[in-house]
């Protein structure tokens, strides 16, 4: 007869094989070899799922253990895979195509508490203050510790001008900072444009988004028109830009490269992972050259003297652009190393109205480069006083995708690379007026200003003045 645990055994054996088979479990592992099922594997599956239904200190449905099993099983393999419960897929099919109210900021998991990649511009987490780096241990007075991230970012979403409260660590501080926040509805303005002085240009790149292509065609030819048609050099600012559409990173590098100059490629298992981006209408216009939003830009656009601004904020997409212009001479790259997510993720749906979020291959700049775990390294490192001791990447996360291309040590920097400029240090890079934990008024600089030290550098180098220190 039977054990009870045996029962449960070969019923969980039986519940992971259809499981399986509705996620579409391949017959196939690739087109010359059969996958085979890891029966061993799955056998002590099955003795773990009936020792936690029996012997567990309360009863856990079988549901809650598959999904958790599944979660993990993805979660596991790299910070950006994930599962998508039903109620996380309808969210997230929400998030994309309507408005919701939520905070501003890019974030992943790292020991279990939830780290900001970068706040978002013009947004609640950016006006109060969030930096790069913090760590968020608390939502209200629910710990983040045991959260998936699923479940940390449904949390700080809700309904717009309702409250949060974040408690969140920061390098340098003594204690937790409390941070009280007020949802809002998320709408970037992806492009911002203005004239520094006569003769310049600057064009800041908060997120790619749909219609970011078209905003920065516009963007672009209103410059020309307020210089006389004159531009004698252009800053471009992906700081803090945490990416977004592959197709705009695309678009926002034809703007400055000639037609057909490849932008990137990306190589995974599949033949629908494998795929080179030119500087063509077709690979970031919907509808071809027939809907090509940069057609009539200023043919100088692509010759005028150019530095593009990053920094460890800078990720995804905006590295596709820096890594572009650099490899081919196009811009000279100035600020500091980026966040190195240099991996592609695909949103595969189930046929149980489940989905899985899997990183299905890694992009390549035009020289092969690849930018996963490492970043773009800029021509010039710049510092900035805001941004000291704030390094979170790629790299610093459980899990993360190795580099396949480069030898160079995850955070390492070149050997060739000129001695880093220093920001000064000045009161303005300081929150004002904290107490008891509390973090004070944050007092924000303004990027694109002469409070901008980075900025400020890149004009003077357009301008040809000798910026770098000797060692």
């Amino acid at each position: 007869m039977r054990t009870k645990f045996e029962k449960f055994g070969l019923i969980a054996l039986g519940a992971l094989l259809g499981i399986m088979l509705s996620l579409n479990y391949p017959a196939i592992a690739d087109k010359n070899a059969k996958a085979q099922l890891p029966l061993d594997e799955l056998r002590a599956f099955a003795e773990v799922f009936g020792k936690i239904k029996s012997d567990y200190v309360e009863p856990v449905e079988d549901k809650k253990l598959i999904d958790q099993a599944i979660n993990g099983m993805l979660s596991g393999l790299d910070p950006h895979s994930a599962y998508l419960n039903q109620e996380d897929f309808k969210e997230l099919q929400v998030g994309t195509q309507g408005e919701f109210g939520g905070l501003g900021i890019e974030v992943g998991m790292e020991d279990g508490f939830v780290k900001v990649v970068s706040p978002i511009e013009d947004t609640p987490a950016y006006k109060a203050g969030l930096k790069s780096g913090d760590l968020i241990i608390k939502l209200d007075e629910t710990p983040v510790k045991g959260m998936s991230l699923n479940d940390a970012v449904k949390r700080m979403r809700g309904k717009p001008d309702t409250p949060i409260t974040l408690t969140v660590l920061r390098k340098g501080e003594n204690k937790p900072l409390i941070v009280t926040l007020i949802r809002a509805v998320i709408k970037v303005q992806s492009v911002k444009s203005k004239v520094p002085e006569p003769g310049y240009a600057y064009v800041r790149i908060t997120q790619f988004q749909e219609h970011t292509g078209e905003n920065l065609g516009t963007a672009l030819k209103t410059l020309y028109e307020q210089n006389n048609g004159n531009v004698k050099g252009l800053v471009l600012d992906l700081r803090n830009n945490p990416g977004g559409l592959l197709n705009m990173a695309v678009a926002v590098s034809a703007a400055f490269l000639p037609k057909g100059d490849l932008v990137v490629y990306t190589e995974g298992r599949i033949e629908e992972s494998r795929m080179k981006l030119n500087a063509t209408p077709d690979n970031y216009a919907k509808n071809g050259s027939k809907g090509d939003f940069l057609k009539g830009l200023p043919a100088e656009l692509k010759t005028v003297p150019m530095v593009v601004l990053v920094n460890g904020g800078s990720a995804s997409a905006s590295e596709i652009v820096a890594g572009a212009l650099q490899d081919h001479k196009r811009a000279i790259v100035l600020g500091t190393q980026t966040f190195g997510k240099g991996s592609v993720q695909t949103i595969l749906p189930m046929n149980n109205g489940t989905a899985i979020k899997l990183t299905t291959a890694r992009y390549f700049t035009p020289n092969g480069r690849s930018i996963q775990a490492k970043g773009i390294v800029p021509d010039i490192i710049v510092e900035d006083a805001a941004d000291q001791g704030l390094n979170l990447r790629e790299a610093d996360l459980t899990h993360h995708l190795s580099n396949p291309r480069d030898g160079t040590k995850d955070g390492e920097t070149p050997a060739n690379v000129a001695q880093p400029i220093k920001a000064p240090e000045t009161d303005g890079d300081k929150e004002k007026g904290g107490e008891n934990g509390k973090p004070g008024k944050a007092v924000l600089m303004e990027p694109g200003t002469k409070s901008d030290f980075q900025f400020t550098q890149a004009i003077n180098l357009l301008k040809g003045l000798q910026i770098l220190q000797k060692k």
